[in-house]
Parts: C-alpha cells; structure tokens; sequence
C-alpha cells in the first residue's frame, strides 16, 4: 500500500502518521519526489482502514499495490534512483560506461586495458578475479592475486572498480571492490543476497539466463529488503531457441524494467551474444531503448584469453564503439 501527502503536509504532521502506522507493526518507506511525498506501507496492511487514512486532511490519496516486490517499485518511488560511486552516477540520465577483461590475467594486461577504456570514455573498470566456469577445468580466476591487480589498476587509472562475488565467504576480500557483481547464475542465490543486502556498497545483479523480469526484480528486493538501496540492474540476455548467439538479448526488457522500478538498468552485449562483432550493434539498440549504461568485455588479446576472448573487443573496437555511444546519446538528448 502506499499513501500519497499533499504538498502543504508539515514534517510533525508526516512523523506522526508515520509513527501511528509503525506502532501498528508495519515497515514504512519513505520517498519524497519533486511533486509528492509517498509513504510505502511493507507488510500485512489488512489492519488499515483505507477509508480511514483516505479521510485525513494530510492524505492525497491511498493506493493498494499488489505486485510482490515492494522498494523496488516505482510505485514505492517515483523519481529514478541514481546510484553514485565516486563521481560516477548511474541513473536518472545518468549513463556509465564499464568496460575490461572477463577475467584478470596479469598486471600488464588489466593495466594496458583499464588506461585504453579509461581514454575511450569508460566511467569504471570491471574485471574477474572469481570467475563461473561450466567446466571444472576452465581458468577459475586468480582469485585474490586478481582483486590486488584490480587495486593496481584503479590506483593507476581513478576508474572504479566492478569485480563479481561468488561466495559469500570471500566478502572480506571484496570489502575494496567498488561495485559488487552478482552474476547470472547466482542471481537465485537467496543466501548470498540476503548477505549483501547488508552491506552498504553498490551491487550490479545481473539477470539470469532463464529467469523473467519479476524474478529479477525479486531478487533485488531480497536485497533491498536487506537494508542495501544500492542495486544495479543488468540485462545480460536470456536463454531461447537462437542457436547462432550464446544468449538472446531482451531489449523489450530495459523499457519494462524502468516502467516497474525505480533502479538503474545497464546492459551487457558482450554476454547477450558472445560473439565480438555483434556486440557494437547490441551496445547500440540498448542505448537507444534507454540503458542507463553498459557492461562491455575489452581485451588485447582475444585469441588468446583465458576465458571469453570470443566476445571481447580489442581494444580499438572499442574506442570505435565508445565514440558511437556518444553520437546515440547525443540524439537522444536533443
């Protein structure tokens, strides 16, 4: 349920509607928009008298909602939430760049490529030190020597950095890490969500390959409902019957995701298809369809890539695409 004020409400007025309604065993959410202050009512609202609230001189208006996600609706907040790292901001017409390896290999390679995205425009770097492997025999990562290298790059470059968690278990090592990713076959894992939802550090939660777009917003509410606001949307493409792309990227999904809520969406091209030459194009569309920002893997080397090195871009693909991006936004803005 959420209860809409009028605009002359006073903040005494406000705190002790807020309190009443607490002192009733409900979790209130408050947001304050340019034109309307909401109170979010989280839990069992069968207590409330709809008439009653609805009667006050203070209220605008009282709306029941009934989809299960509750602070990740807009609904809950109307304004776009916008997340800043640094002084990179994400959302509410903010667009960021991130751009690296699948994975860290060694110090000369994450360095080369942080300064070459970092002079193509990239806002952060992201970059796998843990990394998801189907087979047990595939490059894992270099686990903690990788997050070290990260911390390399970003003294040297500024750029923040993206690096995702697997375990809940390495938390401590992450505790640097600007943004936290939560890849695609983690984005069910309740525990590990349950767990950053307790931290107060931005994380990019990527959609799973056969998830729907409630589930994925479900599980931003896990974290959310955590006490951590901080979530990154990210649409990395789904599995389907195309049997000439690794995933397929759901496009329709970026506008539907800012219809029901207020958290940022970026895209991930590089994963949607995993091939490097379709990515551009992809990058572009989800510009286009209104992607807060973009997830791209960069490497100077592809051929010989620990992982991934099919859909990464070299390094002056890149600054090619970046160059584009730019050109998309700016007509978009006009």
């Amino acid at each position: 349920m959420i209860i809409i004020l009028k605009n002359n409400t006073s903040l005494e007025q406000q705190n002790n509607l807020i309190q009443w309604i607490e002192n009733l065993g409900l979790t209130v959410h408050l947001s304050k928009g340019k034109f309307h202050t909401i109170i979010g009512l989280i839990g069992d609202t069968s207590c409330l008298d709809i008439d009653l609230i609805s009667s006050l001189n203070i209220v605008d208006s009282v709306e029941r909602v009934m989809d299960p996600f509750k602070l990740s609706n807009r609904k809950f907040h109307p304004e776009d939430t916008v997340i800043q790292i640094g002084n990179v901001k994400i959302g509410g017409g903010n667009f960021c760049m991130i751009a690296g390896p699948c994975s860290v290999e060694t110090e000369k390679q994450i360095l080369n490529i942080a300064k070459v995205v970092k002079n193509a425009g990239a806002n952060m770097l992201r970059g796998g030190a843990f990394k998801p492997r189907t087979s047990p025999y595939d490059f894992q990562g270099l686990k903690e020597t990788g997050i070290e290298l990260l911390k390399i790059a970003r003294s040297e470059t500024g750029l923040p950095i993206v690096s995702e968690l697997m375990n809940a278990n390495d938390l401590p090592l992450f505790e640097n890490i600007d943004v936290i990713q939560i890849g695609a076959r983690n984005m069910q894992n309740f525990d590990l969500l349950r767990e950053i939802g307790k931290l107060h550090k931005p994380i990019l939660l990527k959609r799973g390959l056969a998830n729907t777009i409630k589930e994925l917003i479900m599980s931003a509410e896990y974290i959310m409902a955590g006490g951590n606001e901080q979530v990154i949307l990210c649409e990395r493409g789904i599995r389907t019957f195309s049997d000439y792309t690794r995933n397929t990227l759901d496009l329709a999904a970026i506008p539907m995701l800012h219809e029901l809520s207020h958290l940022p969406v970026i895209v991930d091209p590089s994963h949607a298809t995993g091939i490097a030459r379709l990515v551009p194009p992809m990058a572009y569309a989800a510009t286009a369809c209104g992607a807060d920002g973009l997830i791209i893997e960069v490497h100077n080397d592809p051929i010989h890539a620990f992982c991934d090195g099919a859909q990464s871009l070299k390094p002056e693909q890149y600054v090619e695409l970046a160059q584009k991006i730019k050109q998309i936004r700016n007509v978009l803005q006009k």
